[in-house]
Parts: C-alpha cells; sequence; structure tokens
C-alpha cells in the first residue's frame, strides 16, 4: 500500500502454477551456474590450464557477454515464440559448448567456446526468469528463487573445486541436461501484456477502483542500466575475490571456507528482503543495500585479514541477494509479457562480464587490488543514484508502482 491509497493487482495465471515455478527456478540456477562458480572456476583456470591473470578476466568475460547477448535474444523471442522450443534449441547450445571445452583447452578456443555456452545460457535464463516474474506475487517469486540459489551456489562452491576443469564442464551441461526432462512444465506463451499495471485505487468514501496505466518504457530500462552497474561491482568482486587474498594475511584454507559458507547467509537475506518489501516497498531497502554493499567493498582497501574477508563475503551475500529480488520484482511488477524480465540475464551478464574486463585492466595498469575494490565500490554508487533518479521520477507519476512491493 502506497501513500496514495493505491497499490498493485496482478491477477493469478498459469504461471502461479507450482510446476510453472519450479522449473523456471531449476533453468534460472542451471543458467547462472557459471556466474556463480567463477572463484573455483578462475583459479582452476589458473592453476590447471596455466592461464594468467589477466587471460582469466577475459574468458569469464566472454562466458558473460554471451550471457547477455543470448538474454538480449530472448528479449525478441521470448513473447513471440513457443518458449519451451526456444528452452530446448538454447541448452543445446550450452551443452554442446561446455563438452567441446574439454577437447578443445587452449586459451583462444576457450574464450570462443566459453562465449557459444554464455549465450545458450542466456537464452535460456532469459526463459526461465520470464517464467518466474510471470508470477502474481513476483517478489516472492523470486525470494523462493533466491532461497534455492544459495543452496546452489553452496553446493558449487564446495564440490566444484573437488572436480577437474573437464568435471566442472560436465556438470555444467548435465544441469541442462537435466532440466529437460521436465520441460512440459514450461508454460508457451506470456498471459499478459508489456508495459501495463491495473492499479487498485481507495476512493474518499472507502470504495475502490481498478485503473489501467501505462508504464513509461524508461522505467524498466533504468532499472536495467542499474543492474548492469549493479553487476559490475558483483563480477568484479566475485572473479578476483579469492585471488585477491593470496599473499594477504588471511589463510587460503579460511577463504575457500567462507566462499562455501558465506553463501548460506543468502538465506536470511532472503526473508529479511520479502519482510522489508512488505512493509516498506522495494525501491527504498533497495537504495539504502546498494550504499552498504559499495562500503563493504571499499573496506577491502584497507587490508585483507581473515576477519575482513569473512564479514565482507558475508556481507556481499546478503546484499546480492537484496538486490537481485528487489530490481527483479520491480521489472516484473511493469512486464507481465516477460520481454524485459527477459533482459536481467543479459543485463547482469553484461555487467558481470564488464566487471572482470575492468579489473584485469586495473591490474594491467598496475593498480592491483585496491584498485579494483575501488571500481567495484563505485559502480555500486552510480547503480543506487540511476535507481533515485527513477524511484523520484515515479513517486511523482505512478507512486502506486514507485513503493510497490
Amino acid at each position: 500500500m502506497t501513500t496514495e491509497g493505491s497499490s498493485l493487482l496482478h491477477q493469478r495465471t498459469v504461471f502461479d502454477d507450482w510446476r510453472s515455478l519450479t522449473i523456471g527456478i531449476y533453468m534460472a540456477l542451471a543458467g547462472y551456474a557459471v556466474m556463480v562458480g567463477l572463484p573455483v572456476i578462475s583459479t582452476s583456470w589458473v592453476n590447471n590450464l596455466g592461464f594468467s591473470d589477466q587471460q582469466v578476466g577475459y574468458v569469464a568475460s566472454a562466458d558473460l557477454f554471451g550471457l547477455a547477448i543470448g538474454a538480449v535474444f530472448a528479449y525478441f523471442v521470448v513473447a513471440k515464440f513457443d518458449r519451451r522450443l526456444l528452452a530446448v534449441l538454447a541448452a543445446g547450445v550450452a551443452i554442446a559448448a561446455n563438452l567441446l571445452c574439454i577437447y578443445y583447452q587452449s586459451y583462444e578456443v576457450t574464450f570462443w567456446l566459453r562465449g557459444a555456452a554464455g549465450i545458450g545460457a542466456g537464452v535460456y535464463t532469459g526463459i526461465a526468469v520470464a517464467t518466474i516474474g510471470g508470477h502474481s506475487r513476483p517478489a516472492f517469486a523470486f525470494g523462493l528463487e533466491l532461497f534455492a540459489f544459495a543452496f546452489s551456489q553452496a553446493a558449487e562452491l564446495k564440490f566444484l573445486p573437488s572436480l577437474s576443469i573437464e568435471g566442472m564442464y560436465i556438470a555444467f551441461a548435465g544441469a541442462f541436461i537435466f532440466g529437460l526432462l521436465f520441460i512440459s512444465w514450461l508454460p508457451r506463451r506470456p498471459a499478459e501484456d508489456s508495459l501495463d499495471v491495473e492499479v487498485d485505487v481507495k476512493e474518499p468514501d472507502g470504495q475502490h477502483h481498478a485503473e489501467h496505466r501505462h508504464v513509461p518504457a524508461y522505467v524498466p530500462w533504468l532499472v536495467l542500466t542499474a543492474v548492469v552497474l549493479t553487476y559490475i561491482n558483483i563480477g568484479g568482486y566475485w572473479a578476483y575475490i579469492e585471488l585477491a587474498t593470496v599473499g594477504s594475511s588471511a589463510s587460503p584454507d579460511w577463504v575457500a571456507s567462507m566462499l562455501v559458507y558465506t553463501s548460506f547467509f543468502s538465506l536470511i537475506g532472503c526473508l529479511v528482503a520479502v519482510l522489508l518489501s512488505n512493509r516498506y516497498g522495494l525501491s527504498r531497502p533497495l537504495l539504502v543495500t546498494l550504499v552498504f554493499q559499495a562500503s563493504i567493498v571499499f573496506m577491502l582497501v584497507f587490508g585483507i585479514t581473515n576477519t575482513s574477508v569473512a564479514f565482507s563475503m558475508f556481507a556481499f551475500n546478503f546484499c546480492w541477494i537484496f538486490v537481485d529480488i528487489y530490481q527483479s520484482a520491480t521489472i516484473s511488477n511493469v512486464d507481465r509479457s516477460g520481454r524485459y524480465v527477459a533482459l536481467l540475464p543479459a543485463a547482469q551478464g553484461l555487467g558481470n562480464g564488464v566487471g572482470p574486463a575492468l579489473a584485469a585492466t586495473v591490474l594491467s595498469y598496475g593498480l592491483g587490488y585496491n584498485g579494483i575494490f575501488i571500481m567495484c565500490a563505485s559502480a555500486s554508487i552510480v547503480a543506487m543514484l540511476v535507481y533515485l533518479y527513477m524511484y523520484l521520477k515515479l513517486r511523482r507519476t505512478i507512486p502506486a508502482l514507485a513503493d510497490a512491493s
């Protein structure tokens, strides 16, 4: 409920069915698997394939830029074509590229194959988040997805280090294959149109009536811009956080264990994020979270110890969940067709691709890991400013959307 006495209305559709939500969540977990496992995969590329720190950044960027490209393609087709067919084709590309990485391990070939794998994963994940976002309670739906994501993230970071690089590629391919067994649970078409919201308006006499409001196109684009900036921070931090601790006073075993156990802190973040959104809406908690996330990255500039890296990882995972739930639910409130929602992996992949590439560039200029942390924190602050501008604009035009939960 907003200060204007109005709130958004969403009708229940096939996307509220538990099977639709389940397959959407699983597909998202499979599509994001490489992004989640980057700290371990990056280390494996260095130790097993002999890639340099800079090469790791560029290969990671290829995978994540591919994710973005695939999701952009999903934006154009997800509301027009059979989503089941699209998912099967996308999974096929991702499976083939991952398996080919086993046989072609030079830096140059791996770079292009990871890009192809990312494109397949991007289309697949775009369909997944469009399916999740079609739920009548998007904050709840994305909260469930990120609750599952926390377990998936912890499992990956726990078990991936025990695999060879070939085993990692097989695991990623297997995740897509398993999802195809339940492809019949995926709704084929969107249920509603894009960029139209229905608002429940309370009249002075206490009666209610519904009004349809058209949302300006700049709203989802501003949110997506903020997502890119946020994931520049996430991508740079996540790709280099383990490598940045090498040679510091932090114990390597301690850092490895923190990568696993801090993932479970995201579970608390899911619960707190949904509770706060029910009370304060999506926008205001998000603005505060982006500032806090910048602070916990910047603190590493002053030294990396067992204590500082543990606090940073715990807080970072907590904030990551907040940002994802609030930004995903905001676009879902606006776009019921799934077109703009499908661009979320593109924005995330673009940011995640730019982040490691910028971090690698920072290293190439001799600015060290402190330079990476400053770059990451700055991206989060700029994201907050973009989101603040959008929020203030909506408060004047569609307050029900500005403060929607």
